[in-house]
């Protein structure tokens, strides 16, 4: 599906709703709530929310880790909805196979990804090739993906791995899958797809106590997993991110502690006082 039409990053997250600069800039709190950084959940299929603190935690950690400033809460959003452009980051996750949506919802994805928005795909079944494996690549193959293309391997050393942190691999709940895939779009990695569970990692129950235990690696592997949500996040939000190495020593002096084996994060690195 081509629409041949065709607007630049920055045109669009300025029609969006306040441009990317202004969310990654010193926290400056009279600018009010609407400019805060807040994920939109896809709702596709029945089981569209499987992790449901996830995102609420993932924000947090945006904000307390970075300078973005983010929303307390993730905004539900069919592709059908008039303001689904105010929500530049699209997060879609499931844990069983789904329908297709409509021709204009297919539509509206195929805009929203080619006008500069950015969508992470993040599966919780547990296994890689299921149900939701097998629609995500139908729901892309019918939007962005021409008939000849598939979702290829993001390298390791794609600056989505260096925005904010310096990783090489897309660690979540689990570590089933070695790559994360995407789409590229003019060269810019518009969808990510992890099938490693990012969500299990993050999610909290209602006491506070992390839900799930990350295998093989434990608290390492979540700290990592919270990393690679920050990434994307920085990735997406960035204008014209350019993949030079001239932040890399900026970042080894902010970098608390290296991760290794058995390391842990510097007092406050880590929150738990989440509400």
């Amino acid at each position: 599906m081509n629409t041949g039409m065709s607007l630049s990053r920055r045109a669009f997250l300025g029609l969006a709703g306040g441009a990317a600069t202004a969310l990654i800039a010193p926290r400056a709190r009279a600018i009010g709530d609407d400019s805060a950084f807040q994920i939109g959940q896809l709702r596709l299929g029945e089981r569209w929310n499987p992790r449901p603190t996830a995102l609420r935690r993932l924000q947090w950690e945006i904000e307390k880790r970075t300078s973005i400033r983010a929303a307390r809460e993730p905004k539900p959003v069919a592709l059908t909805d008039d303001d689904l452009h105010d929500t530049p980051f699209l997060y879609l996750a499931g844990d069983r196979e789904f329908s297709l949506p409509s021709e204009r919802a297919l539509g509206r994805l195929q805009r929203f990804l080619t006008y500069g928005g950015f969508l992470l795909i993040d599966s919780a079944e547990g296994s890689v090739g299921g149900g939701f494996d097998r629609s995500v690549r139908r729901l892309l193959r019918a939007s962005v993906l021409s008939r000849e293309d598939e979702l290829g391997d993001v390298p390791s050393d794609h600056v989505v791995y260096q925005t904010f942190y310096l990783l090489d691999e897309p660690v979540g709940r689990l570590a089933l899958e070695s790559a994360m895939e995407g789409v590229f779009l003019d060269g810019r990695l518009a969808v990510a797809y992890v099938q490693n569970d990012l969500g299990g990692a993050w999610e909290r129950d209602n006491f506070g106590n992390y839900r799930y235990q990350p295998e093989p690696g434990g608290h390492r592997q979540r700290e990592m997993s919270f990393r690679l949500g920050v990434n994307i996040a920085m990735y997406a939000l960035t204008l014209d991110y350019k993949e030079d190495q001239v932040h890399v020593p900026f970042i080894m002096r902010r970098r608390r502690w290296r991760p290794r084996d058995g390391a842990q994060p510097a007092p406050g690195e880590l929150g738990d006082d989440t509400p």
